[in-house]
């Protein structure tokens, strides 16, 4: 009689039990299944598309690596693509002339410093077609396309001065160019439009691949009280980084790609992004399919060329909504920001 007892209540803890489990695994919420990126839709005609670097290289953290991806993205959705590095100006034409002579359907040079190159080339082969980032060829046979950096630019000193606890805030550039004339003019009028009474310092070193020439400016800069700088500098930049990171307290703006990526978020406070990928990819999907067209692509604020990184650790809610706000009165007309180079 008591087995028969101890028996029928095991079962009925049994039950209890399994009838517990149940309704713990009915409650618990149903977990999405994890979504793929999306792959771009394959080519319809095969295309094969080169591009020749500027004295930077290829994994110069900044725009020809983020332009090689741009074409590394084409290659996956079925061109076939490559791409040739400059070690000097004189390597640019006789690069360009490697594709030229190949066959190849089109042919980027990435940089200001290949705007003359493209150009002689370009005349000479009217029959090629060519591509070029940050310079204007006046050719039917080129898309130009540069960026409105001096937007963008103005951002990341609205950052900078809402940021710095010392007053005084640094930009460094790589040759004095147009081009990085815009990034500069941009980051200064962003720095005033917050506070004009804040000290901007700025540098050329004359280089955009010498890092130990970046890695002197910060340290000259960060020892006279500097603790947010912004480069413009290709791999001048790197020094920079090198820089920040043997200090504290001191932080990098970085260019043209998210550089938190390389150089981690302890120095990176933010970067002042250039969509270079997306618009060699736009540009050369586009002559894929047929859609070629000689002139001129500015790419600001408005068009999605230039802003900052979609995640940004470093900067509080107040700074982002100041940042929207004026990201807001510069594509509304509101605000206009010089360029520095009319």
């Amino acid at each position: 009689m008591k087995k028969n007892f101890m028996l029928k209540s095991l079962i009925l803890i049994l039950v209890f039990s399994m009838a517990l489990i149940g309704c713990a695994q009915e409650s618990e919420p149903t977990k999405e299944p994890k979504e793929e990126p999306v792959a771009d839709e394959p080519l319809e005609n095969e295309v094969r598309v080169g591009m020749v670097t500027d004295v930077g290289g290829v994994n110069d953290n900044s725009f020809n690596q983020s332009a090689w991806e741009g074409l590394e993205r084409l290659g996956e959705a079925g061109a076939e693509v490559n791409y040739i590095e400059s070690q000097g100006e004189g390597d640019f034409e006789p690069n360009l002339n490697e594709f030229v002579n190949g066959g190849w359907d089109l042919t980027w040079g990435i940089g200001f410093l290949m705007g003359d190159a493209i150009g002689a080339i370009a005349e000479q082969n009217p029959e090629s077609n060519f591509g070029i980032i940050d310079a204007v060829v006046d050719a039917p046979n080129v898309v130009s396309t540069v960026f409105k950096e001096h937007e963008g630019s103005f951002l990341v000193g609205v950052v900078a001065a809402m940021t710095t606890k010392t007053n005084k805030i640094g930009f460094v550039g790589g040759m004095d160019i147009p081009v990085i004339k815009k990034f500069e003019t941009g980051f200064v009028e962003g720095v005033k439009a917050v506070n004009p009474d804040l000290e901007v310092v700025v540098e050329y070193t004359g280089s955009f691949t010498d890092a130990g020439l970046g890695k002197a400016s910060a340290a000259t800069m960060y020892d006279n009280d500097v603790d947010v700088i912004f480069h413009a500098a290709g791999g001048v930049g790197d020094g920079v980084f090198g820089e920040a990171n043997e200090r504290s307290g001191v932080w990098v703006i970085g260019v043209d790609k998210d550089q938190s990526i390389t150089f981690g978020n302890e120095v990176t406070l933010t970067s002042m992004m250039k969509y270079v990928d997306q618009a060699v990819y736009q540009v050369s999907r586009d002559y894929s399919e047929g859609n070629f067209e000689g002139g001129i692509r500015e790419l600001g604020l408005a068009e999605n060329g230039v802003g900052l990184p979609s995640e940004n650790p470093n900067i509080s809610e107040e700074i982002m909504n100041a940042v929207n706000d004026y990201k807001e009165k510069i594509i509304n007309g509101e605000i206009v920001v010089p360029s520095g180079i009319e």
